[in-house]
């Protein structure tokens, strides 16, 4: 977790005029941590609100974050006067708690995966259009440069015949579940698989690069609670073959690659993007990522401000459906392998 920052620091003229997206945060887990001290360095934005289930945990966590207002009341958080909501609630509650911020004609970033499914995310769409807001789904690499750079080094790896995008990462809350205690990240009643929290970003990394696959072949690990610990997917595209591998319950050993006829790239970690690297056929390592940023959700963020205003370059459509094709390929995955949520 980033150290904390003195957020009465001045950061832009535009917060001086009072000009900010003034934000709504859902949840106070470490994820809305992250989002909200990178939120305190980006510009055009500034978190206003926090809704949380108990007074006590929305009042440490806004005392942390120099946050105005809390509320334990759906309706009078939904209500006030923000301009944008960010929901880093449990995956089962991001369509239902989106649907009703949409309704009160507030514009969405939601946590990853933004819905259950690929239905859900379309309706919710369908919503905000209706209401002229936007929704977008806070998906970093999906934002980063870094992966913009690795899709423009593509063509210099000749004809592409393979990729892997491997994310696994042993889960710090896989002991305690061994030793029989079910917490909530082992929960699959909440819309929890390793595929929903940490196998959507090899999926949308994927999809980024190479757009939807002609088909799909997926096995999962399938724990004794119901609950997806591990699995592996592979993609075909013409001429190529993609395998996508997630765990909670394993580390990764080696990095994400897409190889071709005349070179590969390789990639680190998906969600941060740590670093990206060209290596020609025969030669050396080429760093191609760029200079990293503390924490990279400060690209999503921006892209959200820019989406809001209608600034610049951003293209909600283009970032809504590289999500619509990854909860596509998602929701096959889960349908191969028996993994249904509650409700659906």
């Amino acid at each position: 977790m980033e150290p904390k920052r003195n957020l009465s620091e001045k950061r832009s003229e535009s917060e001086m005029n009072g000009t900010n997206l003034t934000l709504g945060v859902i949840g106070t887990n470490f994820v809305a941590d992250w989002l909200c001290e990178t939120a305190c360095r980006t510009e055009g934005i500034e978190c206003a609100a926090v809704y949380s289930r108990t007074e006590e945990k929305g009042r440490a966590f806004a005392d942390v974050h120099g946050i105005p207002a809390v509320y334990t009341d759906m309706e009078a958080f939904l209500s006030s006067p923000i301009d944008a909501v960010y929901i880093a609630s449990p995956n089962f509650l991001h369509f239902p708690q989106a649907m009703d911020a949409v309704r009160h004609g507030k514009h969405v970033l939601v946590e990853k995966p933004a819905c259950l499914n690929e239905g859900q995310f379309r309706e919710l769409l369908s919503a905000a259009e209706k209401k002229g807001v936007v929704v977008l789904e806070a998906m970093r690499p999906g934002h980063d440069p870094a992966m913009e750079r690795a899709r423009a080094a593509l063509s210099s790896l000749g004809v592409i015949r393979r990729a892997v995008f491997d994310f696994c990462q042993y889960s710090s809350r896989y002991d305690r579940y061994k030793q029989g205690e079910i917490l909530n990240a082992f929960n699959p009643a909440l819309g929890n698989a390793a595929l929903m929290d940490i196998g959507v970003y090899a999926v949308h990394c994927c999809v980024m690069l190479f757009g939807a696959p002609e088909s799909i072949s997926a096995r999962s690990v399938i724990l004794p609670n119901g609950m997806e610990g591990m699995g592996t997917a592979f993609l075909t595209y013409p001429g190529m073959q993609a395998e996508i591998v997630w765990s909670k319950i394993t580390d990764s050993v080696n990095p994400s690659a897409v190889i071709g006829e005349d070179g590969a790239l390789l990639l680190g970690k998906l969600s941060t993007l740590e670093w990206v690297r060209r290596i020609p056929r025969g030669g050396e390592p080429e760093e191609i990522g760029g200079e990293r940023p503390e924490n990279n959700m400060a690209y999503e963020l921006a892209d959200f401000v820019s989406a809001v205003r209608g600034e610049g370059n951003a293209d909600s459509a283009v970032w809504q459906n590289n999500t619509l094709e990854t909860l596509r390929i998602m929701d096959e995955i889960r349908r191969q392998n028996g993994i249904v949520f509650p409700g659906e």
